[in-house]
């Protein structure tokens, strides 16, 4: 009875890890919230995402089975590792450019001042213009990195794409839809206010069949006799967008397995909930959350650069510098919020480092707490086997 009453009290100990964490939390009516370093954040729900967090992994089971195995003396002791961030994006960075406008053929070509190496813009940007233009994807062409075609644009870094480049992408894309709309109305001789975007053509609400396609429209807009008076020629716009930056946030839990007799861990399963503001596609950004887990894995457990006595690198090639591979990646399991930033049209925040950030705290969270019960408290990263094991050891060892 005395061992079993010990058990309760730990499980109640490690629950309120969670709620030490949820205190600490600024509440959402405390937005926008000036630190006392001068930052401004933008918006969050810091504890939606906590609480969405615990009941997605099922935390209080996850404790339970913890505590059976510590009072069982298992050779393989579970660890949960929580991490809770806030991070900055784009911010102090710069405009960015973006350009929308139509070929003679109808295609809307938009143009970006930010490169895609992986993350979807070609996806996400003819969303947007899509979007805003009333036309299927398929009519949209998405042209970057071509400085033949595009003017400036300080390009893809601090998680900025989005929030600048959509937005710029955002912009350009209305203000083609206002001139549109006042084109087609003087040439279908109608209000402009009665005039909709719907199926790759311009028409009159309420009118089937009374419309003008984009390739119609680009060529009136090439034709100053067709234009309404005091408007320039063309179908083009393009934008300078200078947002402020944006705080994306999010609460991360990993669990992990340690061999108490080996130091060997390994990840079972791994939860993420994040906020990046409003999201243009989901699957890219589950992606880029994906992508991010990985490299904070990797940090955790595996990378790292060594080098002899004579400072030559040990590590110089993937043969010797391990990443995380399929193998070494547990299920991931992602949910989010949102809470549009106030900074820019789209309500976007930046995602590309977020699954980074809030994973490597909470892997390496989860192997100290699987040993915790033996007086480990810190390891240094990777956390490997030898390094596992020999914290446990040293804690096993007579104190001098």
């Amino acid at each position: 009875m005395i061992e079993r009453a010990l058990d309760i009290v730990e499980v109640e100990q490690q629950l309120a890890q969670a709620e030490l964490r949820k205190r600490n939390l600024n509440p959402p009516d405390r937005f926008p919230h000036t630190t006392a370093g001068g930052a401004t954040y933008d918006s969050g729900e810091y504890g939606r995402a906590l609480d969405d967090l615990l009941e997605l992994s099922s935390y209080t089971d996850l404790r339970a089975e913890q505590a059976r195995r510590r009072e069982r003396g298992d050779r393989v002791q579970l660890g949960i590792g929580l991490s809770v961030y806030v991070e900055v994006t784009a911010a102090g960075i710069g405009p960015e450019w973006g350009g929308v406008g139509i070929e003679p053929d109808g295609t809307v070509l938009v143009r970006c001042g930010t490169t895609s190496f992986g993350q979807g813009h070609e996806t996400t940007l003819a969303q947007i213009a899509a979007e805003e233009l009333g036309v299927p994807m398929e009519q949209v062409r998405v042209v970057h990195s071509d400085t033949d075609l595009v003017e400036r644009g300080i390009g893809t870094v601090g998680s900025r794409s989005m929030q600048h480049g959509g937005s710029a992408v955002h912009e350009a894309a209305r203000g083609l839809r206002d001139k549109a709309r006042e084109l087609a109305a003087h040439l279908l001789e109608a209000n402009p206010e009665d005039i909709v975007f719907h199926s790759g053509v311009v028409g009159v609400a309420g009118v089937p069949g009374r419309d003008v396609t984009w390739a119609a429209l680009a060529a009136a807009a090439g034709d100053p006799a067709r234009l309404p008076s005091g408007m320039d020629p063309g179908l083009a716009e393009e934008v300078d967008f200078n947002g402020e930056g944006s705080y994306p946030f999010g609460a991360h839990l990993a669990v992990a397995e340690v061999d108490v007799e080996t130091g060997d861990a390994r990840l079972l399963k791994f939860f993420a909930v994040d906020d990046c503001g409003r999201i243009i596609n989901p699957l890219l950004a589950e992606g880029q959350i994906h992508g991010g887990i990985a490299q904070g894995v990797g940090q955790a457990l595996l990378e790292e650069m060594l080098f002899d006595a004579a400072g030559n690198p040990l590590t110089s090639s993937l043969l010797d510098y391990q990443i995380p591979s399929a193998g070494e990646m547990p299920e991931v399991i992602t949910a989010t919020t949102v809470t549009p930033s106030p900074h820019n049209p789209l309500g976007a925040k930046g995602v590309g480092e977020s699954g980074t950030i809030g994973s490597t705290p909470a892997v390496q969270n989860a192997v100290i707490d699987a040993v915790s019960h033996l007086g480990v408290r810190h390891v240094d990263m990777p956390l490997t086997p030898e390094r596992v094991w020999e914290a446990i050891s040293a804690q096993a060892r007579p104190k001098a």
